[in-house]
């Protein structure tokens, strides 16, 4: 990568979360983004979901709208790691991952006995790393898995080769965290982050955090997320997931204007940052 090279843009789920997959490539095709991640598995219980594990049909047209764009699919959601997890429930979303040439699982913890859940995100990491995939942690802080220094913390009692911490900006400051936390990552777990922006103003209760974050994101520069320092921090190669859902702005300029208007600013984030974390 040059100096003056951008990473790879990713067309993130839940910006466009009622595109299926084949949708979403191609809204990621029309807008300018190399790569899309999906959502084959629910965030929430009833949650919108595009299970391909038991769709060959939509899988099919899935592989075909990428042959036909070029369009990557970069990151899978999401795996929750319960008290009750078993990787062996996984199989064939691993192997549509690795069919459909994923590089990353997004993972999510929400046991809240650590020893337990640090045995399960290793368990995970074992199973997935067959299918050539990564399983990236993504703290949050209504889970049990808060803030970065948790994240950390699982992960480097893991050591598993494919283990990762996924940093989503808006994450980093609802749950206390500043670009200067991100030295205290190491760099080979670090696959892809998360941009958008919010309000100065931070929701106080777990369902209020949830909202915002699900329905309520701001395009990166509109907000007072430290933006400029994050990505200052972060690898300047560093692939950059664009997740900006907003259920108010997104209707109105429309799937295709919101999603470029999503990379734009995103882009002039990102390209104002230098060579970064090594």
């Amino acid at each position: 990568m040059t100096q003056n090279a951008l990473p790879p843009f990713s067309l993130s789920q839940l910006t466009a979360l009622d595109h299926n997959p084949p949708q979403l490539v191609g809204l990621a095709a029309r807008t300018g983004y190399s790569h899309a991640g999906i959502r084959l598995l629910p965030a929430a219980p009833g949650g919108i979901a595009y299970p391909l594990m038991d769709d060959d049909a939509l899988l099919a047209e899935t592989l075909a709208v990428m042959a036909d764009t070029g369009v990557r699919i970069f990151d899978l959601e999401m795996i929750r790691l319960d008290a009750g997890f078993d990787p062996a429930r996984y199989g064939r979303f691993f192997e549509v991952g690795q069919r459909l040439g994923a590089q990353c699982i997004l993972v999510a913890g929400d046991d809240g006995e650590r020893a337990r859940l640090i045995d399960a995100y290793g368990r995970l990491c074992e199973a997935a790393r067959p299918y050539g995939l990564c399983c990236d942690l993504e703290f949050m802080p209504w889970t049990a898995v808060v803030g970065i220094g948790d994240a950390i913390e699982v992960v480097s009692a893991v050591r598993a080769d494919n283990a990762g911490v996924l940093i989503d900006a808006l994450h980093l400051d609802r749950s206390g965290g500043s670009a200067t936390d991100i030295a205290r990552v190491q760099r080979e777990w670090l696959h892809y982050a998360q941009i958008c922006d919010g309000p100065a103003e931070r929701p106080t209760t777990p369902e209020g955090l949830i909202h915002a974050a699900r329905c309520e994101r701001l395009l990166p520069g509109e907000g007072a997320i430290d933006l400029d320092g994050i990505w200052r921090a972060l690898p300047r190669e560093l692939p950059v997931g664009v997740e900006v859902p907003n259920d108010i702005r997104a209707p109105q300029l429309g799937a295709e204007g919101w999603a470029r208007a999503a990379l734009e600013a995103a882009r002039a984030i990102v390209s104002r940052a230098p060579t970064g974390k090594n």
